[in-house]
């Protein structure tokens, strides 16, 4: 990322207060970096990257960029509380590597539940799928997971422009804020086992999505009449709330 204004505009949407502490992943060569310390009580880098962790302490302090860092040399798809070095952090700002930003974000929040507020830059699609609500053509499991553990919207686009290279795909910011998962008696991998299933043949009714699931489609009806859900619904038509209910009356 080489516009500077795009660096700043990421850094004001965040909205960091200055008890903040923020979690980066795939920081680069720190442009963002170098912003995001003035902002919060300390930052916490996580780079997969050996050679671009041991620089990015070098250059913030080459740039004179103030704040406190600390780079973690790891792979945020497995990075745990008890990886950084004590920080707790607060919020996750980052510029997410497109292949992996679902599942990174996802891990993250899962991990971290200290994290009550985000904003990511990933793919354009990505962002859509994200925000998406029930109903929404791109409504599908990175929708219905994210909406587990918070409310998640657009931010705005960014343009190609702003990366060197120019990547061959637009970019979009997501804004994430913690909230409760949904009450529920069934656990966050019950209910994403059904998420799973129901989108796993998103053409097919949950009746016939869900027969393995439950065991027969005969299980999977009576399962989904007892939650309140029509039976001839398809997945993309339900929230995360709905899921939940449906995880409960598994046979």
């Amino acid at each position: 990322m080489i516009d500077a204004g795009t660096v700043r505009r990421i850094v004001r949407v965040a909205e960091l207060s200055p008890d903040d502490v923020v979690i980066e992943v795939g920081p680069g060569l720190g442009s963002l970096t170098l912003a995001l310390l003035p902002s919060a009580a300390h930052v916490v880098a996580v780079e997969i990257d050996p050679v671009l962790a041991a620089q990015l302490p070098i250059t913030a302090a080459d740039r004179d960029a103030g704040g406190d860092l600390t780079v973690v040399n790891a792979d945020a798809m497995k990075v745990t509380l008890d990886d950084l070095s004590g920080h707790v952090p607060t919020a996750l700002v980052a510029n997410l590597p497109y292949n992996v930003a679902v599942p990174v974000v996802l891990h993250l929040l899962e991990a971290l539940p200290s994290l009550r507020k985000g904003l990511v830059m990933v793919q354009l699609e990505v962002a859509d799928r994200l925000a998406a609500g029930p109903g929404s053509k791109v409504y599908g499991v990175p929708s219905v997971k994210a909406a587990w553990y918070a409310d998640v919207r657009r931010a705005g686009p960014v343009g190609r422009t702003v990366f060197w290279p120019v990547p061959n795909v637009d970019s979009g910011l997501v804004s994430l804020t913690r909230h409760d998962p949904p009450p529920t008696s069934a656990t966050r991998e019950e209910v994403f086992e059904v998420v799973d299933a129901a989108f796993a043949q998103r053409r097919k009714t949950l009746r016939a999505a869900l027969s393995t699931w439950a065991g027969t489609a005969a299980d999977a009806e009576r399962a989904l009449r007892a939650a309140g859900v029509d039976p001839s619904t398809r997945g993309e038509q339900l929230d995360v709330h709905a899921f939940a209910r449906i995880a409960e009356q598994r046979p």
